[in-house]
């Protein structure tokens, strides 16, 4: 793909623009029971649908983060609590809600990845979220822990939904947008949005490169989505949505703590000298209708099917193509029992898919040649019953059932199957005040059936037998607004069996899988918004996660490594009148945070200092500059687990180097 050209293509599509945030309010992502009445209404409908969730919910409106050069969910996600995301390279990042996954050192798995309410995973739960161009989600919903029951999800993280603009709910008809910055970074975009009476159509094409910080980081893409809607009036309507993305991305590795603080901007040796990258080709579409059958009930449903071509040489070359189908339905009613209010959804969600992978030999001799095939199936309902107007008791559980089935074409001795089934209740009540303010409290059990990377680990022939990871989560918490102060606070506790755990066995080598005894998760997420004086806002976010083993055989009580046991991050904005902006920023971890399960080593803390301003002209332009690090700390925010650094010969080179000193400017127009 030559970049020129994608710089070419992406000039000819006028668009709906990524302006910057007429007021201090606009992005708000505490999802209160009293929308926003200055966010978009397309928005502030889904802060709305997702107050009726009796759990810890968010939404992230464009506005939020379109005044940054926001590349990755690291980005997008920064002031969601309890959700810890983190850059390892490109748009390669961690990504876990209250430590799902937590160990994982490649992509994602433990929260249900989808775009539209259609997963965007793979059939067997394993999430690439590079696949995504965030400039082009309207708005993004964060359903954390047990609160993914609409979606048929019983992961322990939960969902993150990206909902696609349309020409009905996009910002404006026409927008382009151009960025760059430091390390060579250039990003053009451009959206087009129109209604032809009965019709809808909304496109966007975006097109990136830049070297990144480190050696062998270089990225180059290109995105495209088109959302085409027909509406038959009073709530009907069906919907194509399709994308696709070419993607181009070196790998730098990982490195040792001592290197990551020294010299972060190198390289891993041998990414290097044998020319890591992670190249792919993605095409996906989905056919979707909303359908009012009459006043009470609302149907939704769809197919959808998803084609991956994977080049993925590291120390092993990897290819994979990838193969995913299925399709959802969900029926909403809402009205009276018993002359109570009240309200159900019910549905099923069904996947399936293949994945034919052939390994070759880089530093390891190890071939490979198999055919990965896996389905699930979801059955699930949640109803609300109101004992009076403020208090509703909710109850609901899902039924799921997943097969894998692997065929190894080099030796049929290895060739294995397997399918598990499980159901997952759900109680819960929400209370909600006169001023909007609500309180709720949840019980959820939630299932995770190992993935093929967990079950298929050379050289164990067959599967390895590993167990689904299985944990009952308590939440309670409060959310609301009060005068100036917008509020969201969840305390959470989940008892695990069976955790699902990794460890980087050797450079470049995807991690290892076991799975734990018993595990605790526990901890505090809090968000405060608060508009001190006119045109300022304080925004504050702040995630305790206590995460640790329970007597375990092999670890103890020790804590659970990865994740950082306080994460806080703030902001301060100032926007005048005129429509400028300056927002100086802090992300602090004030603790050291363990890298082994053996607990004898730790990445040490940090404090990153960063700068946002801009200004909204009235004539539809929009200047931002994004300055980050400025103090230019060295710092370690990621790295991949360790099961004891202490140990003679442990591959302790798992880590990734903060972005150094870098600052990106970008001009949006809107017409």
């Amino acid at each position: 793909m030559s970049f020129k050209s994608a710089l070419l293509v992406g000039a000819l599509v006028l668009t709906p623009s990524v302006s910057l945030a007429q007021t201090v309010t606009t992005d708000t992502i505490i999802v209160t029971a009293r929308p926003d009445p200055e966010d978009p209404p397309v928005v502030a409908e889904a802060r709305e649908r997702l107050s009726r969730t009796p759990g810890a919910v968010s939404v992230v409106s464009n506005e939020a983060y379109e005044g940054r050069a926001a590349t990755g969910l690291t980005d997008i996600l920064r002031d969601v609590p309890g959700v810890l995301v983190q850059r390892r390279y490109g748009e390669e990042s961690r990504f876990s809600i209250r430590g799902s996954g937590i160990d994982q050192s490649y992509h994602q798995r433990g929260v249900l990845f989808a775009q539209d309410g259609v997963p965007f995973a793979d059939a067997d739960g394993f999430s690439d979220f590079q696949k995504i161009d965030p400039l082009t989600a309207r708005y993004l919903e964060v359903y954390r822990g047990g609160n993914a029951l609409r979606f048929g999800g019983a992961q322990l993280g939960g969902v993150l939904n990206f909902v696609t603009p349309n020409g009905r709910t996009a910002e404006s008809e026409n927008a382009l947008r151009a960025e760059a910055g430091s390390f060579n970074f250039e990003r053009v975009s451009g959206q087009f949005a129109r209604q032809w009476g009965e019709w809808d159509g909304f496109a966007a094409v975006t097109a990136m490169q830049g070297d990144g910080f480190r050696d062998h980081a270089a990225q180059e893409q290109l995105r495209g989505t088109m959302n085409i809607g027909h509406s038959f009036g009073d709530d009907r309507e069906i919907r194509l949505i399709a994308y696709g993305a070419d993607i181009e991305q070196d790998v730098p590795g990982t490195l040792t703590l001592a290197q990551a603080l020294a010299t972060p901007e190198a390289a891993n040796g041998g990414a290097v000298a044998t020319n890591w990258q992670r190249d792919q080709t993605v095409l996906r579409a989905s056919l979707q209708t909303r359908w009012r059958l009459n006043d009470a009930t609302l149907f939704e449903g769809g197919v959808y099917a998803t084609a991956t071509d994977l080049y993925h040489p590291i120390a092993l070359k990897i290819e994979q193509k990838i193969q995913t189908q299925g399709g959802f339905g969900r029926f909403d009613w809402s009205g009276e029992l018993g002359g109570h209010r009240a309200d159900l959804y019910w549905g099923a969600s069904y996947r399936q898919g293949h994945n034919d992978q052939q390994l070759g030999p880089v530093f390891f001799p190890i071939n490979g040649d198999s055919r990965q095939r896996a389905t699930g199936l979801d059955v699930f309902a949640e109803g609300r019953y109101f004992v009076n107007d403020r208090l509703a008791l909710v109850a609901g559980g899902s039924y799921g059932r997943a097969t894998r089935d692997y065929t190894d074409h080099l030796n049929s001795a290895n060739d294995a199957s397997k399918d598990f089934d499980w159901f997952a209740p759900r109680i819960g009540l929400i209370w909600e005040s006169a001023d909007g303010a609500q309180v709720y409290a949840n019980i959820t059990r939630s299932v995770e059936p190992p993935h093929y990377g967990a079950l298929v680990q050379a050289p164990v022939p067959g599967f390895v037998p590993v167990e689904p990871q299985e944990a009952w989560t308590g939440e309670v918490g409060a959310r609301g607004r009060t005068g100036p102060l917008v509020w969201d606070v969840t305390l959470y506790r989940a008892t695990l069996e069976n955790e699902l755990l990794s460890f980087n066995p050797g450079v470049g080598i995807p991690a290892g899988f076991f799975n734990a005894d018993a595990s605790v998760h526990q901890g505090v997420e809090f968000a405060l918004d608060w508009e001190f004086a006119e045109g300022w806002l304080l925004r504050q976010s702040y995630t305790y996660s206590d995460f640790f083993f329970d007597a375990d055989a092999s670890y103890g009580d020790n804590r659970i490594p990865v994740a950082p046991e306080h994460q806080y991050r703030a902001m301060v904005r100032y926007t005048a009148p005129s429509g400028w902006f300056v927002a100086p920023n802090i992300e602090w971890r004030p603790s050291d945070t363990f890298v082994d399960y053996a607990n004898t080593l730790k990445a040490p803390g940090y404090t990153i200092v960063s700068l946002n301003t801009g200004w909204d002209f009235d004539n539809g332009v929009s200047l931002f500059v994004d300055a980050r690090n400025l103090t230019d700390e060295a710092y370690v925010p990621e790295f991949g687990a360790i099961i004891d650094a202490s140990a003679p010969g442990a591959n302790t080179a798992v880590f990734y180097p903060g972005e150094s000193r870098a600052v990106y400017g970008g001009v949006a127009y809107r017409f």
